[in-house]
């Protein structure tokens, strides 16, 4: 059963709006209270924060689906539904954010560092939110909006101060084991570290990390091997050290040949955050010298490494010989490059307003669809996901907001008539002018709207005239 996982793909969606309640005030002797319907409750939320207790993705790994609870529904009495609780994912420190289209989101490094990975929607407006002088006493509310919905791809790359690289079975674990307090499994065999090991080092005054890739080959950085998962967490080590076994019998293997292919590797691997990794300070590490053959080889080959201007180090992780020098040879590295870091300035949060008067929305020819047009912005698109379409008042209520927005006069400059096919979101309609925006909309009964009538069921002009003047009467006769 795996217990690392270093890349995962998620699904985060927030949690939908509650909608809003339409209500009227009923209480004896008040016949007209007027409307009181509340807002719904806002949807929760989902963050992605870094907790330094999690080292690993394999939570993700078997759970990959995360939703924020929704918002509540309006009720009357001016009631708010309540807000959906937000939901908070941790993960590692280092790790990178991916869209769908592997593009970078983030990069989460520090602890308490927060990504909002996808938004709640926000709760409808009740029927008193929507009362005006046109509509005093709406017969609908507005729809709570879904939440965003998010499919990402998380990857962790190991923070560590020293990054090991070297063949199979070159001792990078045996080293880890005796520098730091860190138990790796350790075999005679190929391949034996399937996951990258982070051991804790003390030398003299300084602590760092230090993390090895496992199983890197010639033809890693092209998917051979192990190397092309973990290649990934070098990207941010301050220094580099390849571990170099100077006791191998295969044929065709020597400490230079072996260092060769694995920088040949490392300058293939393009990593996308960390720059280029030639640029990082390099260590070579002759390993098991605790055997004669192998203390032989290195003295044949140290004057061409020396050539390389590395600094080499002779070491035995069986009898610990050499330990301490390289320790406290990583040590002045590592503080060199945390010296040569400067200090993180204080965020500063930058706003910047939309312009007033800017275009809030687009139409264009839908090419799918003959004399069709599609309309595009945010304010339309939320309006629509906002309105229930089997209420005609708030049918109305969406036309008259689209015209004071100017998309009807848009409309009718781009060449549409009535009946045209117009796309807004994911709702299609025959566009049918309404009443322009501002004139005040006389209602025949609430929930409706007088535009939307048809046939011949129809009340004329005259006779939605004779129809509030008997409703006036009859008010005037009850209040006497």
């Amino acid at each position: 059963m795996s217990r690392f996982v270093d890349r995962v793909t998620i699904d985060v969606t927030g949690g939908d709006g509650g909608h809003g309640c339409a209500s009227v005030h009923r209480e004896k002797f008040k016949p007209l209270g007027g409307p009181d319907g509340g807002n719904g409750g806002n949807g929760g939320s989902v963050s992605l924060v870094v907790d330094r207790g999690v080292h690993t993705l394999l939570d993700f790994h078997f759970h990959p689906h995360a939703r924020a609870t929704n918002g509540k529904q309006g009720k009357g009495a001016h009631r708010n539904g309540a807000n959906g609780e937000d939901l908070e994912l941790a993960v590692p420190d280092g790790t990178v954010v991916l869209d769908e289209n592997g593009e970078v989101v983030a990069d989460l490094v520090g602890e308490g560092t927060r990504l909002l990975a996808a938004n709640g929607g926000r709760g409808g407006l009740g029927n008193a939110a929507l009362a005006s002088k046109a509509r005093k006493a709406p017969g609908f509310a507005l729809l709570g909006e879904p939440g965003e919905h998010r499919e990402l791809v998380l990857e962790l790359k190991s923070v560590a101060d020293v990054g090991l690289l070297g063949f199979p079975s070159a001792g990078k674990s045996s080293l880890i084991s005796v520098l730091s307090a860190a138990k790796p499994k350790i075999a005679e065999y190929p391949f034996t570290t399937l996951v990258p090991n982070l051991g804790v080092v003390t030398s003299g005054d300084t602590v760092f990390t230090m993390a090895d890739v496992p199983g890197l080959i010639p033809g890693a950085s092209e998917g051979k091997g192990l190397g092309l998962d973990f290649l990934r967490h070098i990207e941010r080590c301050a220094a580099i050290v390849h571990v170099v076994d100077c006791a191998t019998e295969e044929p065709g293997r020597d400490p230079s040949s072996d260092i060769d292919a694995l920088e040949s590797e490392l300058a293939r691997y393009t990593p996308s955050l960390s720059g280029n990794l030639a640029d990082k300070p390099r260590i070579i590490v002759l390993n098991k010298m605790d055997i004669p053959d192998a203390r032989d080889l290195a003295e044949l080959v140290r004057g061409d490494l020396e050539g390389r201007g590395w600094p080499i180090f002779e070491v035995s992780t069986a009898n610990r010989e050499g330990l301490a020098k390289l320790g406290y040879a990583l040590a002045e590295i590592v503080e060199g490059q945390r010296a040569a870091v400067k200090p993180a300035e204080p965020t500063r949060i930058v706003l910047r307003p939309k312009a007033i008067g800017g275009a809030e929305f687009t139409i264009e020819k839908d090419p799918d669809t003959e004399g069709g047009f599609v309309v595009r912005g945010e304010r339309p698109e939320r309006w629509i996901k906002q309105t229930d379409f089997t209420n005609d008042e708030a049918v109305g209520y969406l036309g008259d907001r689209l015209a004071r927005l100017g998309v009807e006069e848009e409309l009718a400059r781009l060449g549409a008539v009535p009946g045209s096919p117009v796309t807004i979101g994911s709702v299609s309609f025959d566009w049918e002018p309404s009443t322009p925006a501002g004139v005040a909309v006389a209602m025949y009964s609430r929930g409706s709207d007088p535009r939307l009538d048809e046939g011949p069921d129809r009340p004329s002009a005259a006779e939605r005239k004779q129809a509030r003047r008997r409703r006036r009467g009859l008010e005037e006769q009850e209040n006497q």
